[in-house]
């Protein structure tokens, strides 16, 4: 099975939209971004066109390339907004994680400050998922996929991917091992034994089919540039190896963003119950 991400996404957007429409205000998300490059840009445009579907609304402040750490953290703060991003990565000049730290809990859609993270990897009621662990739970939710006692590999221990989908998988009872850059040398030996592979390495061509057990299912949440395309770490021969197979694009990213959203109008609610319980 191809994974239409466009497809999931739109059917989570929709949903998300029917329940918004019930709320007394349209949902403001902002997206605060320093030194945006090209590729930011266009993903900025693709939230927006998303946000529309999801019957919300983007605020995007553009903060300049020279901005302050308090004067993005101002704007991270600032009333106005029923969830607020912080558009990855910052400027090398910023404190990023003091900058993450500041994310009022209420408003972290994105699942990126310590205390949000911190209830999502104790696995706390009412914890929100981050965006790509909740993309790669709806394909195995909509792909039928055995997660728990299966044996999974995750490539990659970055923030925004590795990590969250490996404490996801801990949580759901996999037996999981993430491999990051400095052990991805082992990575031939392990692919060939994996249930269930999600890779975040951003390495075109990492994964290629002669790696994988006829019948894996391997979820691409890698993203990078070669010869001018956006291409994903696994070859895509590996979608006739694979029972589960996301391309890149058009894969995990949509699902992904459409999650974000989802997050962004059950944190309006939960605002909403609060203050009429106030």
């Amino acid at each position: 099975m191809i994974v239409d991400g466009r497809a999931i996404a739109a059917s989570i957007l929709a949903a998300t939209k029917l329940e918004v429409a019930k709320l007394p205000h349209v949902p403001v998300v902002r997206a605060v971004v320093v030194a945006p490059s090209p590729a930011t840009h266009s993903y900025l445009r693709i939230k927006s066109a998303k946000a529309e579907d999801a019957g919300m609304k983007m605020d995007i402040i553009h903060l300049p390339d020279e901005a302050t750490n308090e004067e993005v953290i101002a704007a991270v703060i600032a009333p106005g907004a029923d969830a607020v991003i912080v558009q990855l990565p910052l400027p090398e000049h910023l404190d990023q994680e003091a900058i993450l730290a500041r994310i009022p809990v209420a408003l972290d859609a994105d699942v990126l400050s310590p205390v949000s993270y911190l209830a999502f990897e104790q696995g706390n009621e009412g914890a929100l998922l981050p965006p790509v662990a909740a993309a790669v739970a709806e394909i195995c939710m909509r792909g039928d996929v055995e997660v728990a006692g299966s044996k999974a590999l995750v490539v990659g221990n970055g923030r925004l991917v590795g990590q969250p989908v490996w404490h996801w998988l801990q949580q759901q009872k996999a037996n999981v091992i993430i491999v990051t850059r400095d052990t991805q040398e082992t990575l031939p030996t392990l692919l060939p034994n994996m249930d269930i592979v999600v890779s975040g390495a951003g390495s075109p061509g990492l994964i290629q089919p002669e790696h994988l057990k006829q019948g894996v299912v391997l979820i691409d949440a890698g993203t990078s540039e070669s010869n001018g395309a956006i291409v994903g770490d696994a070859d895509p021969r590996c979608a006739e190896t694979a029972s589960v197979f996301t391309p890149v694009p058009g894969g995990v990213g949509p699902i992904a963003v459409a999650c974000l959203f989802r997050n962004a109008a059950i944190l309006t609610m939960r605002a909403l119950l609060t203050n009429r319980v106030a």
